[in-house]
């Protein structure tokens, strides 16, 4: 696995591939890597060669009180990693290569930036979308993936795409979890063994509400008090939000008919935690839905 550094270098990686009539694969990540990254790079290997990888942690999308100078940074086991998966390259530049003295020019999607995510941290949509739009002209993948874990992220990003007429076509993969259901993120290094043991309760909330589903539930008001209730049972976890929203537009509803995600934001400690379940009405029995956590 070749590991680059410079965008020109980049750039001559990606004019071979093209020459070769090659299809391009890219799995954009800030490092600390984990298992739902291995998997993002194995189903980018089952449609691309070259696959590959970046390493960024993207000084743009983090607040002034957030964890960027804390953010986990283990560059060599990453590399190992990677290597073990399958990755053909890995793009690591550092900060100054993709934001050189002068850098003024930013991306913002308007409305979908502003909820949930956005209100709680803002600018970092801004910084997302900047950072993922320079990788893309950077690297011209035919196909570039993201996990739905982050899945306002995910919808910002393919807006992006739609909107500035891209050629990358954007894929959303499933999320991946623990054993006992916490779903994997590179900050759940930050927790303490009491903060780790209680952070399984976002999915306790995310199956009680998968309950009410499945019984027929598809009021949202019926369903965030149950979030809520069950939340609450764990004394360490503070809530941000817990909301039940558009997939399209992640506006807040009042039932469930149509794509919707129900979103939730935690503090264990110090520590942000997010996590989703999926809604989608089943095209032959709309009443039904299929729900995939």
């Amino acid at each position: 696995m070749e590991t680059i550094r410079t965008i020109a270098w980049m750039k001559e990686l990606v004019r071979q591939a093209h020459a070769e009539s090659r299809i391009i694969g890219l799995v954009p990540t800030m490092g600390a890597l984990h298992r739902g990254h291995v998997a993002l790079i194995e189903r980018a290997k089952q449609d691309c060669s070259p696959v590959i990888a970046s390493i960024f942690v993207n000084p743009k999308q983090f607040g002034p009180n957030e964890d960027f100078s804390k953010y986990p940074r283990t560059f060599d086991k990453d590399q190992e990693k990677l290597e073990q998966a399958g990755a053909h390259a890995l793009f690591a530049p550092e900060a100054p290569e993709i934001y050189p003295p002068g850098f003024s020019s930013y991306v913002n999607v308007d409305g979908l930036s502003d909820r949930l995510e956005g209100r709680s941290r803002p600018g970092h949509f801004r910084g997302v979308a900047t950072v993922v739009l320079k990788l893309l002209q950077i690297v011209q993948p035919d196909f570039a993936y993201f996990g739905r874990k982050d899945a306002q992220q995910s919808r910002i990003i393919l807006q992006m795409a739609r909107d500035l007429n891209l050629n990358t076509e954007i894929v959303v993969c499933p999320i991946i979890r623990e054993p006992d259901g916490l779903a994997l993120s590179s900050r759940n290094a930050y927790l303490n063994p009491d903060e780790r043991h209680a952070a399984t309760v976002l999915h306790r909330a995310l199956e009680a509400a998968r309950t009410e589903l499945q019984a027929g539930v598809r009021d949202a008001l019926q369903l965030q008090t149950i979030l809520h209730a069950t939340l609450a049972t764990e004394p360490l976890a503070k809530l941000d939000y817990a909301e039940i929203v558009d997939a399209h537009s992640f506006e807040p509803i009042t039932r469930i008919s149509k794509p919707s995600y129900i979103v939730l934001a935690v503090f264990l400690g110090k520590t942000r935690l997010i996590d989703n379940l999926y809604l989608e009405p089943k095209p032959s029995a709309p009443d039904e839905l299929d729900i995939h956590l």
